[in-house]
């Protein structure tokens, strides 16, 4: 006999047909829901009356907009390329691209062998050989498979840079009168002769005799080639470097031509030895001495770009270690920007070479970017590690005992020009080069 409740069980099709419509509505309400969050979220982050809901499903509760990550710093920098309609950065990109063209004229070998008769060799390796074999022995002192601080090529260049500080190259703030060799006074600019103008020179620095029996002009060419610098020996910190440089490359070393938006140029050269590149200035005679300006000078700088035959390095960090002392504002391109003209520069220098010297470059890049970061992460642990709980208390800033030391201010130029370029340092009064003054 048949149980009387059989009848009312709905046959097995009817309860597939029920769970699919259950799981639909189920599937709406996730999605309604979804929506309402979106419209929620849309209208707390604008003034405008909320977007209309379906008042006939449950409501999620209020929810605050996700927090925004543009705050957040040290995240790695992606290279992006300029817009077009950002002509700023379009401006510091071309002008880079032309910069990075500087160590490219110091590969001329009719260049380099005309350098090579104008350097004392024989004077140079002699000094380089007895540094050397010093050094050696102060590293065998210290213990059985001692490093020496700096190899033989180091110590080549810096006897060059002896040399060239010393005897070769001179320094001109105001060139003196060729009548009576009184001071003179800049009167402006002036167009370059044709025969200045065949030499490379673009601009033309005029002055006047101080002398009032005397009123006679000087002129005072700004060249940029390295042959021809050879033979004026004299300029300012462009010509300095310029020429410095191209005699590093032709005794075999690897350069780079640093520029800085501060209006200061310097050389880096590659230590083998090392395995990284050593800061010069031959202006100063200044061998591995990146915080010269920040501590020695006291200036704040913002872009410091190294340009090699081989690509280019944005190198700020190795000379600006105090980012609250001495970095200046960086606002001429983003940093994403910058990073993707490196790149560029690089491409352009590095299409023609062979597979295996690209990987030692690229190799090179991947040790000085960690070296660059670790100056930032040695200077942060530096000021914790000089934290005192009273400075806490009291919220004085850590003293910083290289800085209370502060290296020489600029010995390039007369009093007058550094103190107008507030390069005079903050520690005693440095020692001016007698060559560098106006002679009366």
């Amino acid at each position: 006999m048949e149980h009387p409740r059989a009848s009312s069980r709905a046959p097995a099709s009817d309860v597939d047909k029920l769970a699919v419509e259950m799981t639909e509505k189920f599937r709406s309400v996730l999605s309604t829901k979804r929506m309402n969050d979106l419209s929620t979220s849309c209208s707390q982050s604008r003034s405008a009356s909320p977007a209309p809901r379906d008042f006939g499903t449950p409501q999620p509760p209020t929810q605050h907009a996700p927090p925004s990550y543009s705050s957040l710093k040290n995240i790695p920098l992606v290279a992006q390329a300029p817009n077009s309609n950002d002509l700023r950065s379009m401006r510091f990109r071309n002008m880079l691209h032309s910069l990075s063209a500087m160590p490219t004229r110091w590969e001329n070998p009719g260049l380099l062998d005309e350098a090579l008769r104008v350097v004392p060799l024989e004077q140079i390796y002699n000094e380089a050989d007895e540094e050397s074999q010093i050094l050696q022995a102060e590293a065998d002192s210290l213990g059985a498979g001692k490093k020496a601080a700096w190899g033989y090529q180091d110590c080549v260049v810096r006897a060059l840079l002896r040399w060239f500080k010393r005897s070769f190259f001179q320094w001109v703030n105001n060139p003196p009168c060729s009548r009576c060799y009184s001071p003179t006074v800049a009167v402006g600019l002036t167009t370059p002769l044709p025969d200045e103008q065949a030499l490379g020179a673009n601009q033309v620095e005029a002055y006047k005799c101080s002398h009032e029996g005397c009123q006679n002009y000087e002129r005072f060419p700004r060249y940029n080639d390295a042959f021809v610098l050879l033979q004026t020996r004299k300029g300012r910190c462009g010509e300095w470097a310029n020429c410095f440089s191209m005699l590093c490359r032709a005794v075999g070393s690897r350069v780079r031509w640093v520029w800085n938006a501060e209006d200061h140029v310097w050389t880096e050269v590659y230590s083998v030895h090392r395995k990284r590149w050593v800061h010069v200035d031959a202006c100063e005679e200044a061998w591995d001495k990146p915080r010269l300006y920040t501590d020695g000078w006291g200036k704040k700088l913002s872009y410091c770009i190294a340009f090699s035959a081989d690509g280019a390095m944005d190198v700020t960090r190795r000379y600006v270690r105090d980012q609250n002392k001495h970095a200046a504002p960086r606002t001429r391109a983003p940093e994403a920007v910058l990073l993707h003209i490196m790149d560029e520069i690089r491409a352009v220098r590095r299409k023609d070479m062979s597979k295996q010297d690209k990987f030692r470059l690229q190799g090179e890049d991947l040790r000085e970017s960690k070296e660059l970061r670790g100056y930032v992460i040695s200077s942060i642990a530096h000021d914790i590690c000089k934290l005192k709980p009273q400075d806490i208390i009291n919220g004085a800033p850590p003293r910083d005992a290289e800085s209370d030391k502060a290296l020489e201010g600029r010995m390039s130029g007369n009093q007058a020009w550094i103190r107008a370029r507030n390069e005079q340092g903050r520690g005693q009064s440095n020692q001016q080069d007698p060559r560098n003054q106006h002679p009366h």
